[in-house]
């Protein structure tokens, strides 16, 4: 099967965290909200956005995590039991700047051996955007307030913490350009 309408999606992605990890379901849907409010800045691709959006981390689901790293847990789960689609697959897997975590943990070259990056900067951009505009709930919110929601939740001397850290400008930055190609669409 290569699914990749958005709808398809949501079910998996509810389906693997609704009823084990409601707090991460309600980022996830807020994530997949924002994704359909920015598609229009992205064509054909909308749909791959908002199916990326709902599915970004669905690596989190007890029943997935392997490595104990969500992007790569969720990128072969959707590979292996879905046969999804390369590229939607390739979005889960690095996902706001996941190999920069990657390294963290020990599993850069495997990720990014697995998975390699996307050239699509404005579609890998609006990944980050939805995802780092959303809170823990599902509400919107800055990159900068969600950059010290993370690095509050896991302490600045985690795994997590580290990479957030490393990874905040680049983050501020992929906002700062899907909010610019927002402004530049017609009203």
């Amino acid at each position: 099967m290569s699914a990749l309408g958005d709808g398809w999606a949501v079910q998996v992605a509810e389906a693997e965290l609704s009823s084990t990890l409601p707090r991460r379901w309600a980022h996830t849907q807020g994530v997949a909200q924002r994704a359909v409010e920015v598609s229009q800045v992205l064509g054909g691709d909308a749909s791959l956005l908002i199916a990326a959006a709902a599915l970004h981390d669905v690596g989190y689901a007890p029943r997935l995590a392997t490595t104990g790293f969500h992007p790569l847990d969720g990128a072969r789960f959707l590979r292996d039991e879905h046969g999804t689609d390369e590229r939607l697959v390739r979005l889960v897997a690095n996902h706001s700047f996941a190999l920069l975590e990657a390294q963290e943990r020990g599993l850069r070259e495997e990720l990014a051996t697995e998975f390699p990056l996307l050239e699509e900067p404005l579609l890998v951009d609006a990944l980050v955007y939805c995802d780092m505009t959303t809170t823990p709930k599902g509400d919107r919110t800055t990159a900068q307030d969600r950059v010290a929601e993370v690095r509050s939740r896991y302490g600045d001397d985690s795994v997590v913490g580290r990479f957030i850290r490393r990874a905040a400008p680049e983050i501020f930055a992929s906002v700062e350009r899907v909010e610019a190609a927002l402004a530049d669409q017609p009203r």
